[in-house]
């Protein structure tokens, strides 16, 4: 007789693949709650601040006092409804999600082409001549408080928050969706329609905005870094003030 040859314990198949890891991890339905609740937001920063003033008989003659207080707690209430929706739909982090990770870049490289943008679109401006006009950037700007303040908050909390709802949220989505070009374009376009009431509805300060958006789109997309994108956005700014307080006048800052 033969012996038997032992058979081999059995073996399960292993298990297929996870799939990739979707890249964002948020979808469209995300988007528009964050869209849907950005007036209610900047609604409620308003109310806040004109409760603290009545609360306090404060009567402030400068706008910006106000202004600026309003729009920083708008921005805070937005920005904890995705930090919710993040954390509790997701079970993620609210910062590196958005891509707030070291670049790898110098932070003098990001100055200088936040600053090569800054001339880049002030020479544009000359080409598109650009309108003379009363616009409410140009009102808010009247005063030498006013332009400290907006300055101080137009290099700090202004790109912050921008960057962090452009170039940190909504572009990687299109990304994702349209191809690298017409995600960055996609997510400049809304930027430079964001800051177009300021300018009194001035297409060619639009135009121009979104340009430099895009410009910070692709540094973030370059770097995969959102802070990245701030610092530049940041430089481009305190170029523009700083142009304003040397000789003041209208061009388009962010």
């Amino acid at each position: 007789m033969t012996e038997e040859q032992p058979v081999p314990p059995y073996e399960p198949p292993p298990p297929p693949p996870s799939p990739p890891e979707r890249v964002p991890f948020w979808g469209y339905s995300d988007l528009f709650l964050f869209i849907g609740m950005a007036i209610p937001s900047m609604v409620a920063g308003v109310f806040l601040v004109k409760g603290v003033l009545l609360a306090f008989h404060l009567h402030p003659s400068i706008r910006a006092v106000e202004l600026l207080p309003a729009q920083f707690l708008g921005y805070l209430i937005l920005f904890l409804i995705l930090l919710a929706i993040f954390r509790l739909q997701y079970g993620r982090p609210f910062w590196r999600s958005l891509g707030w990770v070291d670049s790898h870049m110098p932070v003098l490289q990001l100055v200088i082409y936040g600053m090569l943008a800054a001339f880049a679109v002030a020479l544009a401006s000359t080409f598109l001549k650009m309108p003379e006009t009363d616009t409410p950037m140009k009102e808010l700007l009247s005063d030498r408080t006013s332009m400290i303040l907006i300055g101080i908050f137009g290099v700090t909390v202004g790109p912050l928050c921008e960057e962090l709802a452009f170039r940190g949220f909504l572009q990687p989505l299109l990304v994702r969706s349209l191809g690298v070009v017409p995600g960055i374009v996609g997510a400049a376009i809304p930027f430079g329609l964001l800051h177009l009431q300021e300018y009194g509805y001035s297409w060619r300060h639009a135009l121009l905005i979104a340009a430099a958006g895009a410009a910070f789109g692709w540094v973030r997309h370059r770097t995969g870094s959102t802070r990245a994108s701030t610092i530049m956005h940041a430089a481009y700014n305190a170029l523009f003030f700083l142009a304003l307080f040397a000789q003041k006048g209208d061009l388009p800052h962010t």
